[in-house]
């Protein structure tokens, strides 16, 4: 999404998936994770536009926006770091290396970096417990990270 893309604009592409994906039964989910695909994160102005197409209110669709953590309702940076905050991964120090790696951001969880570059996020199970901690770097898994391990792959993402 571009800084001077119109609402209009916006609207005009979110209605695009909407008629592409709703005849699936359940089509909500499968829109909002289209759209999310699209921009980046579901741009206010979508909602209404979803909820329209879908026959349902503004507040039912961001009621299950705002419920699923994967989406965003600001653009994220260039990249995307996601820790496993379960209970497989906090046994083996994911709380510590969360707060290693806000420490060194400069963030929370779910902010960005003031340079744009690196968005921190949360997330609960990648499924890789047994090569705790876990996680994803811009969409792929890395397993027992460490705090030596999460520098360097800050160093690569912040270069």
């Amino acid at each position: 999404m571009s800084l001077t893309e119109t609402t209009e604009e916006i609207s005009i592409r979110v209605g695009t998936i909407c008629d592409g994906l709703s005849g699936l039964e359940g089509a909500l989910l499968p829109i909002l994770h289209e759209v999310q695909e699209e921009f980046g994160f579901i741009p206010e102005g979508a909602l209404q536009t979803i909820a329209k197409k879908l026959n349902l209110s503004r507040a039912e669709v961001h009621g299950v926006a705002s419920f699923y953590h994967d989406f965003r309702e600001e653009k994220p940076g260039r990249h995307v770091i996601k820790i496993c905050r379960a209970e497989a991964c906090q046994s083996m120090g994911a709380d510590d290396l969360g707060d290693h790696a806000k420490r060194k951001l400069k963030v929370d969880w779910s902010e960005t970096t003031s340079d744009k570059n690196v968005t921190l996020e949360p997330v609960f199970c990648l499924g890789l417990c047994a090569c705790a901690p876990a996680a994803m770097v811009d969409g792929k898994v890395v397993g027992r990270v460490n705090k030596d391990r999460l520098d360097r792959i800050l160093s690569e993402v912040r270069s």
